[in-house]
Protein backbone atom coordinates (compact mmCIF):
# COMPACT_ATOMS: atom_id res chain seq x y z
CA UNK A 1 0.00 0.00 0.00
CA UNK A 2 0.68 3.74 -0.50
CA UNK A 3 0.92 5.63 2.55
CA UNK A 4 2.54 9.01 3.56
CA UNK A 5 4.86 8.75 0.71
CA UNK A 6 5.96 4.93 1.53
CA UNK A 7 5.24 1.30 0.42
CA UNK A 8 4.21 -0.47 2.86
CA UNK A 9 3.08 -4.23 4.01
CA UNK A 10 0.70 -5.64 5.81
CA UNK A 11 0.79 -8.67 8.46
CA UNK A 12 -2.42 -9.97 6.49
CA UNK A 13 -2.66 -10.90 2.89
CA UNK A 14 -6.12 -11.79 1.16
CA UNK A 15 -6.21 -13.16 -2.91
CA UNK A 16 -7.24 -11.72 -6.02
CA UNK A 17 -8.37 -14.26 -8.89
CA UNK A 18 -8.30 -13.74 -12.05
CA UNK A 19 -12.16 -14.74 -13.17
CA UNK A 20 -10.97 -15.95 -16.49
CA UNK A 21 -9.76 -18.90 -14.87
CA UNK A 22 -10.58 -18.67 -11.11
CA UNK A 23 -7.05 -19.15 -10.17
CA UNK A 24 -4.92 -16.60 -8.16
CA UNK A 25 -3.30 -13.81 -9.54
CA UNK A 26 -2.15 -12.02 -6.80
CA UNK A 27 -2.14 -11.29 -2.95
CA UNK A 28 -2.54 -8.14 -1.97
CA UNK A 29 -2.57 -6.43 1.66
CA UNK A 30 -5.16 -6.28 4.10
CA UNK A 31 -5.18 -2.87 5.66
CA UNK A 32 -5.78 -2.85 9.50
CA UNK A 33 -7.87 -0.08 11.54
CA UNK A 34 -4.26 1.15 12.22
CA UNK A 35 -3.05 1.48 8.47
CA UNK A 36 -6.23 3.45 7.87
CA UNK A 37 -5.73 5.98 10.45
CA UNK A 38 -2.10 6.12 9.10
CA UNK A 39 -3.32 7.25 5.84
CA UNK A 40 -6.01 9.49 7.03
CA UNK A 41 -3.45 11.10 9.10
CA UNK A 42 -0.70 11.49 6.26
CA UNK A 43 -3.01 13.11 3.62
CA UNK A 44 -4.73 15.71 6.89
CA UNK A 45 -0.60 16.72 7.52
CA UNK A 46 -0.29 16.85 3.58
CA UNK A 47 -3.28 19.10 3.06
CA UNK A 48 -2.89 21.39 6.63
CA UNK A 49 1.05 21.93 6.83
CA UNK A 50 2.30 22.13 3.31
CA UNK A 51 1.26 24.10 0.02
CA UNK A 52 -0.24 21.44 -2.33
CA UNK A 53 -3.47 23.03 -2.15
CA UNK A 54 -2.33 26.65 -2.86
CA UNK A 55 0.21 25.63 -5.44
CA UNK A 56 -1.50 25.42 -8.84
CA UNK A 57 1.82 25.00 -10.86
CA UNK A 58 2.89 22.66 -8.76
CA UNK A 59 -0.61 20.23 -8.93
CA UNK A 60 -0.29 20.80 -12.58
CA UNK A 61 3.39 19.50 -12.99
CA UNK A 62 2.37 16.71 -10.77
CA UNK A 63 -0.27 15.78 -12.58
CA UNK A 64 1.47 16.11 -16.04
CA UNK A 65 4.37 13.76 -14.53
CA UNK A 66 1.41 11.44 -14.36
CA UNK A 67 0.21 11.20 -17.04
CA UNK A 68 3.60 10.56 -18.70
CA UNK A 69 4.39 7.92 -16.25
CA UNK A 70 0.66 6.05 -17.20
CA UNK A 71 1.54 6.25 -20.70
CA UNK A 72 4.92 4.82 -20.10
CA UNK A 73 3.80 2.03 -17.95
CA UNK A 74 0.19 1.14 -19.97
CA UNK A 75 1.39 -2.03 -21.08
CA UNK A 76 1.55 -3.46 -17.85
CA UNK A 77 -1.09 -1.87 -16.68
CA UNK A 78 -3.18 -3.49 -19.42
CA UNK A 79 -1.89 -7.02 -18.84
CA UNK A 80 -2.65 -6.74 -15.09
CA UNK A 81 -6.33 -5.22 -16.30
CA UNK A 82 -6.73 -7.99 -18.24
CA UNK A 83 -5.93 -10.85 -15.91
CA UNK A 84 -7.69 -9.32 -12.73
CA UNK A 85 -10.91 -8.02 -14.07
CA UNK A 86 -11.12 -9.75 -16.54
CA UNK A 87 -11.75 -6.83 -19.12
CA UNK A 88 -11.32 -7.93 -22.28
CA UNK A 89 -8.12 -6.62 -24.08
CA UNK A 90 -9.70 -4.41 -26.79
CA UNK A 91 -11.61 -2.61 -24.06
CA UNK A 92 -8.43 -2.25 -22.43
CA UNK A 93 -8.44 0.17 -25.25
CA UNK A 94 -10.54 2.64 -24.57
CA UNK A 95 -12.63 3.04 -21.59
CA UNK A 96 -10.71 0.81 -19.40
CA UNK A 97 -7.49 1.94 -19.61
CA UNK A 98 -6.51 4.18 -22.57
CA UNK A 99 -9.15 6.59 -22.04
CA UNK A 100 -9.00 6.80 -18.48
CA UNK A 101 -5.16 7.54 -18.98
CA UNK A 102 -6.53 10.58 -20.82
CA UNK A 103 -8.77 12.13 -17.96
CA UNK A 104 -5.55 13.17 -15.88
CA UNK A 105 -4.00 14.66 -19.39
CA UNK A 106 -7.63 16.06 -19.65
CA UNK A 107 -6.97 17.98 -15.77
CA UNK A 108 -3.14 18.96 -16.34
CA UNK A 109 -3.83 20.80 -18.99
CA UNK A 110 -7.93 22.68 -17.50
CA UNK A 111 -5.36 24.06 -15.04
CA UNK A 112 -3.87 25.91 -16.85
CA UNK A 113 -6.76 28.08 -17.81
CA UNK A 114 -9.10 27.13 -15.11
CA UNK A 115 -10.41 30.55 -12.65
CA UNK A 116 -10.00 29.96 -8.72
CA UNK A 117 -11.72 33.43 -8.33
CA UNK A 118 -14.83 35.14 -9.97
CA UNK A 119 -15.19 38.45 -8.70
CA UNK A 120 -18.83 40.18 -8.08
CA UNK A 121 -19.69 43.43 -8.36
CA UNK A 122 -19.41 46.09 -6.65
CA UNK A 123 -22.53 47.23 -4.31
CA UNK A 124 -22.76 50.28 -1.94
CA UNK A 125 -23.86 49.76 1.75
CA UNK A 126 -23.99 52.28 4.53
CA UNK A 127 -22.94 54.99 2.79
CA UNK A 128 -19.30 53.00 1.48
CA UNK A 129 -18.31 50.44 -1.07
CA UNK A 130 -17.60 47.50 -1.15
CA UNK A 131 -15.62 45.26 -3.63
CA UNK A 132 -16.72 41.90 -3.29
CA UNK A 133 -15.34 38.33 -5.00
CA UNK A 134 -15.40 34.58 -4.75
CA UNK A 135 -11.97 32.72 -4.58
CA UNK A 136 -12.35 28.61 -4.88
CA UNK A 137 -10.65 26.08 -2.45
CA UNK A 138 -9.75 22.87 -2.54
CA UNK A 139 -12.23 21.02 -0.35
CA UNK A 140 -9.91 19.30 1.51
CA UNK A 141 -9.22 15.59 2.67
CA UNK A 142 -11.14 12.84 -0.07
CA UNK A 143 -11.61 9.28 0.58
CA UNK A 144 -12.45 7.59 -2.79
CA UNK A 145 -13.62 4.48 -2.58
CA UNK A 146 -13.94 2.31 -6.27
CA UNK A 147 -16.07 -0.84 -7.09
CA UNK A 148 -14.51 -3.25 -9.14
CA UNK A 149 -15.96 -3.32 -12.83
CA UNK A 150 -13.50 -0.22 -14.05
CA UNK A 151 -10.41 0.33 -11.53
CA UNK A 152 -8.76 2.25 -13.43
CA UNK A 153 -11.01 4.63 -15.06
CA UNK A 154 -12.37 5.50 -11.80
CA UNK A 155 -9.72 6.11 -9.50
CA UNK A 156 -8.35 8.37 -12.24
CA UNK A 157 -11.63 10.09 -12.90
CA UNK A 158 -11.86 10.52 -8.86
CA UNK A 159 -7.84 11.25 -8.33
CA UNK A 160 -7.11 13.09 -11.17
CA UNK A 161 -10.03 16.01 -10.18
CA UNK A 162 -9.49 15.97 -6.55
CA UNK A 163 -5.13 16.35 -6.62
CA UNK A 164 -6.03 19.32 -9.55
CA UNK A 165 -8.56 20.90 -6.93
CA UNK A 166 -5.94 20.77 -4.36
CA UNK A 167 -7.26 17.68 -2.05
CA UNK A 168 -5.90 15.24 -0.40
CA UNK A 169 -6.52 12.29 -1.32
CA UNK A 170 -7.28 8.20 0.76
CA UNK A 171 -7.89 5.65 -2.52
CA UNK A 172 -9.53 2.69 -1.89
CA UNK A 173 -9.22 -0.31 -3.63
CA UNK A 174 -12.26 -2.28 -4.56
CA UNK A 175 -11.91 -6.18 -2.97
CA UNK A 176 -11.94 -8.26 -6.02
CA UNK A 177 -9.50 -5.80 -8.45
CA UNK A 178 -6.88 -4.62 -5.39
CA UNK A 179 -3.62 -5.25 -7.20
CA UNK A 180 -4.46 -2.60 -10.11
CA UNK A 181 -5.04 -0.04 -8.19
CA UNK A 182 -2.00 -1.04 -5.51
CA UNK A 183 -0.08 -0.70 -8.87
CA UNK A 184 -1.04 2.88 -9.98
CA UNK A 185 0.09 4.01 -6.03
CA UNK A 186 3.50 1.99 -6.71
CA UNK A 187 3.91 4.60 -10.13
CA UNK A 188 3.09 7.69 -7.72
CA UNK A 189 5.24 6.45 -5.12
CA UNK A 190 8.28 5.91 -7.49
CA UNK A 191 8.10 8.25 -10.43
CA UNK A 192 5.73 11.22 -10.05
CA UNK A 193 7.28 13.53 -7.51
CA UNK A 194 3.50 13.97 -5.92
CA UNK A 195 4.37 14.90 -2.35
CA UNK A 196 3.89 12.08 0.71
CA UNK A 197 0.67 11.99 2.00
CA UNK A 198 -1.05 13.76 -0.76
CA UNK A 199 -1.98 10.40 -2.25
CA UNK A 200 -2.52 7.23 -0.40
CA UNK A 201 -3.84 3.89 -1.88
CA UNK A 202 -4.76 1.03 0.45
CA UNK A 203 -6.55 -2.42 -0.17
CA UNK A 204 -9.01 -4.43 2.06
CA UNK A 205 -11.67 -7.51 1.43
CA UNK A 206 -14.19 -6.23 3.93
CA UNK A 207 -16.32 -3.42 4.46
CA UNK A 208 -14.39 -1.89 7.95
CA UNK A 209 -12.16 0.08 6.07
CA UNK A 210 -14.74 1.93 3.92
CA UNK A 211 -16.88 2.55 6.89
CA UNK A 212 -14.32 3.63 8.85
CA UNK A 213 -13.52 6.26 6.19
CA UNK A 214 -17.04 7.46 5.43
CA UNK A 215 -17.19 8.62 9.50
CA UNK A 216 -13.94 9.74 9.64
CA UNK A 217 -13.93 12.81 11.16
CA UNK A 218 -10.37 13.64 9.24
CA UNK A 219 -11.93 13.21 5.88
CA UNK A 220 -13.63 16.24 4.30
CA UNK A 221 -14.88 14.45 1.51
CA UNK A 222 -16.31 11.34 0.43
CA UNK A 223 -16.38 9.55 -3.46
CA UNK A 224 -17.99 6.62 -3.92
CA UNK A 225 -18.69 4.55 -6.83
CA UNK A 226 -20.91 1.15 -6.43
CA UNK A 227 -24.43 0.03 -5.73
CA UNK A 228 -27.47 2.49 -4.71
CA UNK A 229 -27.56 0.40 -0.95
CA UNK A 230 -23.78 0.55 -0.25
CA UNK A 231 -24.22 4.28 -0.93
CA UNK A 232 -27.01 5.28 1.33
CA UNK A 233 -25.21 3.37 3.70
CA UNK A 234 -22.75 5.98 3.05
CA UNK A 235 -24.68 9.00 2.90
CA UNK A 236 -26.07 8.17 6.41
CA UNK A 237 -22.82 7.16 7.92
CA UNK A 238 -21.29 10.80 5.84
CA UNK A 239 -24.08 12.67 7.72
CA UNK A 240 -22.36 12.13 11.07
CA UNK A 241 -19.98 15.39 10.24
CA UNK A 242 -22.25 16.77 7.26
CA UNK A 243 -19.35 15.33 5.02
CA UNK A 244 -19.42 16.57 0.86
CA UNK A 245 -20.44 13.33 -1.05
CA UNK A 246 -20.55 12.42 -4.20
CA UNK A 247 -22.29 9.17 -5.39
CA UNK A 248 -22.29 7.36 -8.61
CA UNK A 249 -24.80 4.22 -7.88
CA UNK A 250 -26.50 2.02 -10.15
CA UNK A 251 -28.06 2.86 -13.44
CA UNK A 252 -31.35 0.33 -15.01
CA UNK A 253 -30.84 2.36 -17.98
CA UNK A 254 -33.74 1.94 -21.20
CA UNK A 255 -32.81 2.09 -24.61
CA UNK A 256 -36.00 3.04 -26.70
CA UNK A 257 -36.57 1.95 -30.05
CA UNK A 258 -38.94 4.09 -32.07
CA UNK A 259 -41.31 2.74 -34.43
CA UNK A 260 -39.34 4.63 -37.63
CA UNK A 261 -35.68 3.23 -36.51
CA UNK A 262 -34.30 0.98 -38.46
CA UNK A 263 -34.32 -2.46 -36.32
CA UNK A 264 -31.47 -4.24 -37.26
CA UNK A 265 -29.02 -1.26 -36.87
CA UNK A 266 -30.75 -1.01 -33.14
CA UNK A 267 -30.87 -4.41 -32.30
CA UNK A 268 -26.74 -4.68 -32.93
CA UNK A 269 -26.08 -1.65 -30.97
CA UNK A 270 -28.23 -3.05 -28.00
CA UNK A 271 -26.98 -6.64 -28.00
CA UNK A 272 -23.14 -5.46 -28.11
CA UNK A 273 -23.90 -2.84 -25.40
CA UNK A 274 -25.48 -4.70 -22.56
CA UNK A 275 -22.13 -7.23 -23.40
CA UNK A 276 -19.90 -4.77 -22.53
CA UNK A 277 -17.31 -6.20 -20.34
CA UNK A 278 -20.05 -8.74 -19.58
CA UNK A 279 -23.16 -6.44 -18.51
CA UNK A 280 -20.74 -5.38 -15.95
CA UNK A 281 -21.00 -1.39 -16.43
CA UNK A 282 -23.43 0.70 -14.30
CA UNK A 283 -24.78 3.14 -17.18
CA UNK A 284 -25.08 0.22 -20.09
CA UNK A 285 -28.82 0.12 -21.59
CA UNK A 286 -30.17 -3.34 -19.74
CA UNK A 287 -34.24 -2.48 -21.06
CA UNK A 288 -34.84 -2.68 -24.97
CA UNK A 289 -38.43 -0.63 -25.27
CA UNK A 290 -39.75 -1.85 -28.75
CA UNK A 291 -42.68 -0.81 -29.85
CA UNK A 292 -45.52 -3.45 -29.26
CA UNK A 293 -46.27 -4.60 -32.95
CA UNK A 294 -42.53 -4.92 -33.71
CA UNK A 295 -41.43 -6.93 -30.42
CA UNK A 296 -41.25 -10.23 -32.20
CA UNK A 297 -39.73 -8.73 -34.96
CA UNK A 298 -36.97 -7.16 -32.74
CA UNK A 299 -36.59 -9.64 -30.70
CA UNK A 300 -35.56 -12.23 -33.13
CA UNK A 301 -32.82 -9.33 -34.75
CA UNK A 302 -31.40 -9.08 -31.52
CA UNK A 303 -31.07 -13.15 -30.81
CA UNK A 304 -29.09 -12.72 -33.74
CA UNK A 305 -26.71 -10.34 -32.76
CA UNK A 306 -26.16 -12.17 -29.74
CA UNK A 307 -25.01 -14.90 -31.22
CA UNK A 308 -21.99 -12.97 -32.63
CA UNK A 309 -21.02 -12.19 -29.75
CA UNK A 310 -17.50 -13.71 -29.10
CA UNK A 311 -16.92 -14.50 -25.34
CA UNK A 312 -13.88 -16.64 -23.94
CA UNK A 313 -10.06 -15.63 -22.97
CA UNK A 314 -10.09 -12.12 -22.47
CA UNK A 315 -6.48 -12.22 -23.67
CA UNK A 316 -7.43 -12.74 -26.68
CA UNK A 317 -7.64 -9.86 -29.33
CA UNK A 318 -10.77 -11.41 -30.77
CA UNK A 319 -12.17 -11.74 -27.71
CA UNK A 320 -15.53 -8.83 -27.24
CA UNK A 321 -17.39 -10.39 -24.10
CA UNK A 322 -15.06 -11.59 -21.00
CA UNK A 323 -15.94 -13.17 -17.31
CA UNK A 324 -18.01 -11.85 -14.73
CA UNK A 325 -16.09 -11.25 -11.49
CA UNK A 326 -16.89 -13.92 -9.52
CA UNK A 327 -18.47 -17.07 -8.69
CA UNK A 328 -20.87 -14.82 -6.20
CA UNK A 329 -21.78 -12.18 -8.80
CA UNK A 330 -22.31 -15.04 -11.77
CA UNK A 331 -25.00 -16.50 -9.01
CA UNK A 332 -26.26 -13.28 -8.55
CA UNK A 333 -27.12 -13.33 -12.34
CA UNK A 334 -28.63 -16.57 -13.17
CA UNK A 335 -30.68 -16.30 -9.94
CA UNK A 336 -32.24 -13.00 -11.36
CA UNK A 337 -32.66 -14.42 -14.68
CA UNK A 338 -34.16 -18.19 -13.22
CA UNK A 339 -36.44 -15.89 -11.34
CA UNK A 340 -37.58 -13.67 -14.27
CA UNK A 341 -38.59 -17.14 -16.68
CA UNK A 342 -40.95 -18.29 -13.24
CA UNK A 343 -42.38 -15.03 -13.07
CA UNK A 344 -43.22 -15.13 -16.93
CA UNK A 345 -40.70 -13.64 -18.97
CA UNK A 346 -39.71 -15.58 -22.35
CA UNK A 347 -35.85 -16.93 -22.04
CA UNK A 348 -34.91 -16.39 -26.00
CA UNK A 349 -31.29 -16.92 -25.67
CA UNK A 350 -28.59 -17.57 -23.13
CA UNK A 351 -29.29 -17.78 -19.41
CA UNK A 352 -26.44 -20.44 -18.50
CA UNK A 353 -23.10 -20.57 -16.60
CA UNK A 354 -19.65 -21.22 -18.85
CA UNK A 355 -16.93 -22.82 -17.25
CA UNK A 356 -13.72 -22.85 -15.65
CA UNK A 357 -13.84 -19.35 -14.82
CA UNK A 358 -16.66 -17.47 -13.89
CA UNK A 359 -18.58 -16.76 -17.87
CA UNK A 360 -22.53 -16.36 -18.42
CA UNK A 361 -24.43 -16.48 -21.92
CA UNK A 362 -25.43 -13.62 -22.97
CA UNK A 363 -28.82 -13.59 -22.30
CA UNK A 364 -32.14 -12.26 -24.18
CA UNK A 365 -35.67 -12.34 -22.08
CA UNK A 366 -38.03 -11.00 -23.94
CA UNK A 367 -41.85 -10.43 -23.14
CA UNK A 368 -40.88 -8.83 -19.71
CA UNK A 369 -43.44 -6.97 -17.55
CA UNK A 370 -41.84 -3.46 -16.63
CA UNK A 371 -43.19 -3.80 -12.95
CA UNK A 372 -40.33 -6.54 -12.61
CA UNK A 373 -37.58 -7.94 -10.66
CA UNK A 374 -35.63 -8.26 -13.87
CA UNK A 375 -36.89 -4.60 -15.05
CA UNK A 376 -36.65 -2.88 -12.12
CA UNK A 377 -33.49 -4.23 -10.21
CA UNK A 378 -29.79 -3.87 -11.64
CA UNK A 379 -28.28 -7.63 -12.99
CA UNK A 380 -24.66 -6.62 -13.46
CA UNK A 381 -24.48 -9.01 -16.27
CA UNK A 382 -25.03 -9.50 -20.00
CA UNK A 383 -28.65 -10.20 -19.70
CA UNK A 384 -31.33 -7.53 -21.76
CA UNK A 385 -35.01 -7.37 -20.67
CA UNK A 386 -37.38 -6.66 -23.97
CA UNK A 387 -40.25 -4.34 -22.69
CA UNK A 388 -43.07 -3.50 -25.64
CA UNK A 389 -44.68 -0.05 -25.46
CA UNK A 390 -47.68 1.24 -27.15
CA UNK A 391 -46.98 5.05 -28.42
CA UNK A 392 -43.83 7.80 -27.19
CA UNK A 393 -45.31 9.01 -24.10
CA UNK A 394 -45.81 4.92 -23.16
CA UNK A 395 -42.25 4.88 -23.97
CA UNK A 396 -41.14 7.58 -21.84
CA UNK A 397 -43.38 6.46 -19.02
CA UNK A 398 -41.49 2.52 -18.63
CA UNK A 399 -38.17 4.12 -18.75
CA UNK A 400 -39.25 6.63 -16.34
CA UNK A 401 -40.73 3.71 -14.33
CA UNK A 402 -37.42 3.36 -12.24
CA UNK A 403 -35.40 4.65 -9.03
CA UNK A 404 -32.97 4.99 -11.45
CA UNK A 405 -31.76 7.59 -13.57
CA UNK A 406 -27.95 7.40 -14.78
CA UNK A 407 -28.29 7.01 -18.00
CA UNK A 408 -30.66 6.38 -21.52
CA UNK A 409 -30.23 5.95 -25.38
CA UNK A 410 -32.92 6.24 -28.60
CA UNK A 411 -32.97 4.99 -32.09
CA UNK A 412 -35.12 6.82 -34.36
CA UNK A 413 -34.93 8.39 -38.24
CA UNK A 414 -35.91 11.31 -37.15
CA UNK A 415 -33.22 13.35 -35.08
CA UNK A 416 -35.68 15.97 -33.68
CA UNK A 417 -38.13 13.50 -32.66
CA UNK A 418 -35.75 11.35 -30.93
CA UNK A 419 -33.71 14.30 -28.93
CA UNK A 420 -37.62 15.47 -27.98
CA UNK A 421 -37.83 12.05 -26.28
CA UNK A 422 -34.67 12.17 -24.46
CA UNK A 423 -35.53 14.92 -22.97
CA UNK A 424 -38.13 13.69 -21.22
CA UNK A 425 -36.49 11.11 -19.99
CA UNK A 426 -35.06 11.86 -16.29
CA UNK A 427 -31.29 10.33 -16.94
CA UNK A 428 -27.79 12.30 -16.80
CA UNK A 429 -26.40 11.17 -19.70
CA UNK A 430 -28.11 10.16 -23.01
CA UNK A 431 -27.27 8.50 -26.58
CA UNK A 432 -29.21 9.16 -29.62
CA UNK A 433 -28.60 7.29 -32.47
CA UNK A 434 -25.52 5.27 -31.01
CA UNK A 435 -24.06 8.75 -30.11
CA UNK A 436 -20.67 8.65 -27.39
CA UNK A 437 -21.10 10.89 -24.38
CA UNK A 438 -18.47 9.41 -22.66
CA UNK A 439 -14.93 11.67 -22.34
CA UNK A 440 -12.73 13.24 -19.88
CA UNK A 441 -14.66 16.75 -20.43
CA UNK A 442 -18.22 14.79 -20.38
CA UNK A 443 -19.98 15.25 -16.83
CA UNK A 444 -20.94 11.94 -15.74
CA UNK A 445 -23.50 11.40 -13.34
CA UNK A 446 -27.45 10.66 -12.74
CA UNK A 447 -30.16 11.50 -11.30
CA UNK A 448 -32.96 10.50 -8.45
CA UNK A 449 -31.07 6.77 -6.78
CA UNK A 450 -28.65 6.53 -9.26
CA UNK A 451 -26.54 9.48 -7.48
CA UNK A 452 -24.94 12.93 -6.28
CA UNK A 453 -23.00 14.91 -8.16
CA UNK A 454 -21.08 14.77 -11.43
CA UNK A 455 -17.51 12.96 -12.75
CA UNK A 456 -15.50 14.41 -15.11
CA UNK A 457 -15.38 17.26 -17.44
CA UNK A 458 -15.50 21.41 -15.22
CA UNK A 459 -18.46 19.55 -13.31
CA UNK A 460 -16.25 16.97 -11.90
CA UNK A 461 -12.87 19.59 -10.46
CA UNK A 462 -15.79 21.34 -8.98
CA UNK A 463 -16.99 18.70 -6.77
CA UNK A 464 -13.52 18.76 -5.12
CA UNK A 465 -13.92 22.36 -4.91
CA UNK A 466 -15.64 24.87 -1.53
CA UNK A 467 -16.43 28.29 -2.61
CA UNK A 468 -15.54 31.04 -0.47
CA UNK A 469 -16.53 34.57 -0.78
CA UNK A 470 -15.08 37.91 0.49
CA UNK A 471 -15.55 41.67 0.84
CA UNK A 472 -13.60 44.73 1.51
CA UNK A 473 -14.30 48.26 1.81
CA UNK A 474 -13.09 50.04 -0.46
CA UNK A 475 -14.38 53.76 -0.05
Amino acid sequence: MLIDGKLVESTRTFTSLNPATGQEVGQAPEATAADTEAAVAAARRAFDTTGWATDTELRARCLDRLHQVLVEHKEELRELTIAEAGAPRMLTHGNQLDIPIEIVRYYADLLADFSFREDLAEVESNGRRHRRWVEKEAAGVVAAIIPYNYPNQLALAKLAPALAAGCTVVLKASPDTPLITLALGELIAEHTGIPPGVVNVISSPGPAVGQLLTAHPDVDAISFTGSTATGRAIMESASSTVKRVFLELGGKSAMVVLDDADPASAAMFAAFTVCSHAGQGCALTTRLLVPRERHDEIVEQVAGALAHVSYGDPADPKTYMGPLISGRQRDKVDGMVQRAVAAGATLVTGGKKVDPGFFYEPTLLSNVDPDSEIAQEEVFGPVLAVIAFEDDDDAVRIANNTIYGLSGAVHSADEERAVALARRIRSGTFSINGGNYFGPDAPFGGYKQSGVGREMGVAGLEEFLERKTFAVVVG
